[in-house]
């Protein structure tokens, strides 16, 4: 039992940084193709030389670049399209990134909802962790995922105050979790398959109020002023950030660049938000996938000074198209 006067650590970000790949797909070029599907916009394409894995790597070295006194005690990897199965890719990740043995290193992966699952356990959790997740988000010829879908990754270095200064304190969150049948993708399978978005919006949507209104309780905030929406429900996404315009600022999910990442999309849209927050703003965000989590936290004065030296908006803007 903890004794009575025992306070808990406070923990928060101290690091973060991102890889989008160079080259971009104009999504009208697919109906020119392929005579149907496609859309506005453009999607992140990784390179034939990159998978998730060396996707993580590259935005993992981004991130450490930033406080190169600070080592991880552990490197968590999250991603629903792993290189291997069977064998950890964190170990890969680790070995790239030259950490000492004692480092651990785990997979959170199979599923797009582990890149913010594993950020909330290191949030609540102890010790220094990297959190890497990446995504590389393919789908059927002319379909939704085929053009929607982007490719990139995170890395957030995680710890507590003692450690080092943090760019950006946790106040709090929530997690809502259901069973949701509207998206999966059989083992094996290259697709992913999924159910009329409607019916997932009309489960997603009252979910989101019940978390966002307990991730507020928690955190002890009554707004904030810049929030997140990410996911892999376009349809209850843009319900949901809807309802919190009245109530914060909505920022830009990247759909419309680069495409949802997936399991690395909470990670990116949060290091976006943290490269342009000024110190004292209350940020979140809100992920859509299986349920509804929410991430809620305060930057400070030392964020300024901890930025990577490439922002996910110079990566976007830094671009070539598909040849």
């Amino acid at each position: 039992m903890r004794p009575r006067h025992y306070t808990a650590p406070v923990r928060g970000i101290l690091a973060h940084g991102t890889h989008v790949p160079h080259r971009r797909l104009d999504r009208a070029d697919i109906a020119k193709v392929m005579g149907s599907g496609g859309g506005r916009g453009t999607r992140s394409v990784a390179s034939f030389d990159e998978d998730t894995t060396t996707m993580g790597v590259a935005a993992a070295r981004v991130a450490l670049a930033v406080r190169p006194d600070l080592a991880p005690d552990a490197v968590w990897f999250a991603t629903a399209e792993p290189a291997y199965l069977e064998k950890t890719n964190a170990c890969a990740i680790h070995a790239a990134l030259r950490l000492v043995p004692d480092t651990m290193a785990f997979d959170f992966g199979g599923a797009a909802r582990s890149g913010v699952g594993a950020l909330r356990a290191a949030l609540c959790g102890a010790g220094t962790t990297l959190v890497v997740s990446s995504g590389i988000r393919t789908g059927m010829p002319t379909g939704a995922d085929e053009s929607a879908g982007g490719d990139g990754a995170a890395a957030l270095l995680v710890g507590d105050a003692a450690t080092g200064d943090l760019i950006a304190e946790y106040l709090g969150g929530s997690s809502l979790t259901e069973e949701f049948v509207d998206r999966w993708r059989a083992p094996g399978a290259a697709h992913a398959r999924q159910w009329e978005e409607r019916f997932g919006e009309t489960r997603y949507v009252p979910l989101a109020r019940t978390a966002w209104t307990a991730a507020l309780a928690d955190a002890g905030v009554d707004r904030v002023d810049m929030v997140g929406v990410v996911g892999v429900h376009p349809r209850a996404q843009a319900r949901i950030a809807k309802d919190l315009g009245a109530a914060a600022t909505v920022v830009d999910d990247l759909a419309a660049t680069i495409g949802s990442t997936g399991a690395a999309h909470a990670g990116l849209v949060l290091s976006s938000i943290l490269d342009t927050a000024e110190a004292g703003a209350t940020v979140a965000i809100v992920s859509v996938v299986d349920g509804i989590d929410v991430v809620v936290l305060r930057t400070t004065d030392a964020l300024a000074a901890h930025r990577p030296a490439r922002s996910t908006a110079a990566q976007i803007a830094h671009a070539g198209a598909v040849s």
